[in-house]
């Protein structure tokens, strides 16, 4: 393994990484012979949210908060505009029919994007009072949409909930309701692959750190208590890959743990990062958000729930925050409603 290693260090432009003690073995089954921290754009405001989508040639979707803008990435024509204004959009995800699902500080709701590009509510309340500014979300694969609502996003105005909860909504009984109550400011969230884990990252100074709950197949949530406590900064945005190693923003870069807590490394990034998704062709490229840039890293593994060329794919959907496949039909159309918006 550690020949792999070897090699990376001498390759130009080859990935900064620090290796924690003994985890040589265990951080090169991450990496692949090309692995290497690229910088495809730059010259955002704050960027959060990405989610792939393999569907017409494959594209990112990412969210600018501070330019209230949505962009559109793709590997031959790089960064533009998607949706503006955007409603201070935050995270994003895509449901179980390829439909992007998007968390609007603004608005303090949870938005869908259909098909044919409207853009509807998905939920905007919880026991009639409004949430916060919703920030990151996943979707599990019996469709239930999962997500964060701290208050970085109130701008003044006041907190209905009496709280900054995590909250599962059920598109069956169009209710959302807090399944998570004790949080000082949750932040990103991903499922393990078997969907019996959730990790919440607690983003208050204070607490920097990841916990772990079980959830049943009810969906009943147990707290499992501290996954792991996140130095330097603190946990943003993180995804599990396809053997449930969590993969976290920090400020240090992006910090990888093993399913049993113990941190193997971290992939470092010269600005903060502040979220990541899984995708790319392969379904092995680490797409990473941080501040005013987009960066990639193509590594050896695939994250959770991404297949080589499935339809959708992405940023914080099923099975460890990287997106359940859609349907190439809709996920296509979907494709053709971003390319129209880049035409008009």
């Amino acid at each position: 393994m550690r020949s792999i290693l070897a090699v990376l260090l001498l390759l130009p432009g080859a990935v900064d990484f620090s290796i924690d003690p003994g985890m040589d073995a265990e951080f090169a089954k991450i990496l692949a012979s090309d692995s290497a921290v690229l910088m495809p754009s730059t010259g955002f405001q704050f960027v959060e949210g990405p989610v792939w989508t393999h569907a017409g040639g494959g594209f990112l979707i990412f969210s600018d908060i501070n330019a209230n803008e949505m962009k559109i990435w793709t590997p031959s024509g790089g960064a533009s505009p998607f949706r503006n204004p955007s409603n201070k959009a935050n995270g994003n995800t895509r449901d179980l029919q390829g439909r992007l699902i998007t968390c609007e500080h603004g608005a303090q709701r949870v938005s869908r994007t259909e098909l044919n590009g409207t853009v509807v509510d998905l939920v905007t309340q919880s026991g009639g009072k409004k949430f916060n500014s919703p920030n990151d979300v996943v979707v599990k694969s019996d469709g239930t949409v999962w997500f964060t609502d701290p208050d970085y996003g109130l701008a003044g105005r006041p907190n209905e909930q009496g709280g900054k909860f995590v909250f599962r909504y059920d598109p069956g009984t169009g209710l959302a309701q807090p399944v998570i109550t004790d949080f000082t400011q949750p932040n990103g969230l991903c499922f393990s692959p078997d969907e019996t884990k959730l990790y919440v990252s607690d983003s208050d100074p204070s607490q920097h750190k990841i916990r772990v709950f079980g959830v049943s197949p009810t969906n009943v949530v147990t707290d499992q208590g501290t996954f792991a406590t996140i130095s330097p900064g603190v946990p943003d945005g993180l995804r599990c890959d396809q053997d449930g190693r969590v993969f976290t923003s920090s400020g240090s870069g992006v910090q990888v743990f093993l399913p049993t807590g113990v941190r193997i490394g971290t992939i470092n990034i010269s600005e903060v990062p502040t979220d990541l998704c899984f995708g790319g062709a392969d379904g092995q490229t680490l797409f990473v958000t941080a501040q005013t840039s987009l960066y990639t890293i193509h590594l050896g593994v695939k994250g959770s729930g991404v297949a080589s060329g499935a339809p959708g794919t992405g940023g914080g959907g099923g099975g460890g925050g990287c997106g359940f496949l859609g349907l190439e039909a809709a996920v296509a159309l979907l494709a053709a409603s971003a390319l129209r918006r880049l035409r008009s």
